[in-house]
């Protein structure tokens, strides 16, 4: 074989080979890009009872996603009703999940959203319903009528004070001897203007007045006499 038909093959060879690699490197692109597959919801409960929706983004490349909650209208021709946005920034091929705190109730339609960069922007099929039974929390919401139950002991301790601070102050006023200081000025000045002690300071201011009467009478008799 001459050197010129060794070179040719040679040449192919490499050919092929390049051809190969990028046909292997763009299936392996392909294979690793994201894609609306790569996300999944479900409707579940958390370990409080409440419920949540969850999603899961299962993207080996790690383009940063966009997940919007929505939920479907019952009423015809009324738009769909966003709830929440939330953004994976690093998913990654074994998965990274974002809950949406919904208190869904059951059969309910949600619709889930994917924006992620140029290569997802589709709803999430098919779309999610929910179970048709009620998570635990939401079964026992409607019992708030319990709660009121439990506040009277919180008020009986709270009235107890009121009649003891109020008996405190009618046992004051009743009681003369028992007030604050300007309360017991004030009802002596009360007392003195109707007390008993007035007619015998004034007996007494009369008697002084008749023996001064009698004296100055006995004074001037003698003058009179021996003036006669």
């Amino acid at each position: 074989m001459s050197p010129s038909h060794r070179a040719a093959r040679v040449v192919r060879l490499v050919g092929v080979c390049s051809a190969a690699a990028a046909l292997a490197v763009g299936v392996a692109d392909t294979a690793f890009a994201c894609n609306i597959r790569d996300f999944s919801a479900v409707a579940t409960c958390d370990d409080s009872g409440h419920g949540l929706i969850r999603v899961t983004d299962k993207d080996g490349s790690g383009t940063p996603a966009s997940i919007s909650l929505y939920i479907k209208m019952t009423v015809p021709g009324e738009d769909d009703r966003l709830l929440d946005t939330k953004t994976i920034e690093h998913p990654t091929a074994q998965g990274v999940t974002v809950d949406f705190a919904e208190d869904w109730a059951p059969d309910s339609t949600y619709r889930i959203h994917v924006k992620a960069g140029n290569l997802v922007d589709e709803d999430i099929k098919p779309l999610l319903t929910t179970p048709s039974q009620a998570c635990s929390a939401s079964e026992t919401s409607p019992s708030p009528s319990d709660t009121p139950s439990a506040q009277p002991p919180k008020e009986t301790p709270a009235q107890q004070p009121s009649p003891s601070q109020s008996t405190t102050p009618a046992a004051g006023s009743g009681t003369s001897s028992n007030p604050s200081p300007q309360g017991a000025g004030d009802s002596n000045l009360a007392e003195t203007g109707a007390d008993s002690h007035t007619p015998l300071f004034v007996g007494i201011a009369a008697a002084l007045v008749a023996v001064g009467g009698g004296v100055v009478f006995a004074l001037r008799r003698p003058r009179t006499s021996r003036s006669s």
